[in-house]
């Protein structure tokens, strides 16, 4: 953290990318990680994220306890751990700012593409699941985020909401305690910095807590538009931080 008065700013808005998150199904991150790197070096933003995670999918997981798809956890689970192995990896091979504009560009792609091709789904076929956790799994590695490709792998399937957010849950968990791990070894995971976990575990569970509630009173297809659009103003504004 830059300084203790940024705290409370971090704070909130941590809490608003873990509401929208829960909402729009493509988990916090795709919010949070952006948004975090204002206060943070790029590669302490993808340790904590990671740990951040592990905290918010274990509060998901006991919020949305109805049961998950477990064929879906195994088809897109596997090729995502093993997948965010090589994307971490990998992450110490690039220098911060050529990881900044890769996240701000998929950020826009991302947005873009589901905003204009709302109704287009994947075919839910085995290879598709695969494929789906393979590549979410190494951009979530590479880049710290890559709920949006597991949100849209798991869409085909045309699962109920709270089996989607639980199986999106149990599948990031595995991804974000591999990752951690890897990210440890890469010195990503600093000491000063873990007084953060404790205050992030009573954020996600509160803004999952929130998410949920919306969920029950409000069409989730209407939120994710305006979740979506955020997500594109956030990319343009870290593709601006990243080249000024």
């Amino acid at each position: 953290m830059q300084t203790m008065e940024h705290l409370p700013y971090f704070i909130i808005l941590a809490l608003i990318a873990e509401i929208l998150g829960t909402i729009g199904g493509f988990g916090s991150s795709l919010l949070f990680v952006p948004i975090a790197s204002y206060f943070l070096d790029f590669h302490s933003v993808l340790g904590i994220t990671a740990l951040f995670h592990v905290t918010s999918n274990i509060n998901k997981i006991i919020l949305f306890r109805k049961g998950f798809d477990k064929q879906l956890v195994i088809r897109i689970g596997l090729p995502a751990v093993i997948f965010v192995i090589i994307g971490a990896l990998l992450s110490k091979k690039l220098n911060t700012e050529m990881l900044e504009i890769g996240l701000a560009i998929f950020l826009m792609l991302t947005s873009l593409i589901l905003l204009i091709f709302k109704k287009w789904k994947l075919q839910p076929t085995l290879g598709n699941s695969i494929r789906g956790g393979a590549i979410s799994g190494f951009i979530a590695g590479l880049i710290g985020t890559g709920g949006a490709i597991r949100g849209i792998t798991l869409a085909a399937f045309n699962i109920k909401t709270e089996v989607f957010i639980a199986t999106s849950a149990m599948i990031d968990l595995g991804i974000d305690s591999t990752r951690s791990v890897v990210y440890y070894f890469n010195g990503y995971i600093h000491y000063h910095d873990l007084y953060l976990i404790p205050i992030l575990f009573i954020v996600s569970f509160i803004g999952s807590w929130i998410g949920k509630k919306i969920l029950v009173k409000m069409s989730d297809a209407q939120f994710k538009s305006i979740v979506l659009m955020l997500v594109l103003l956030t990319g343009i504004g870290t593709l601006i931080k990243a080249l000024v």
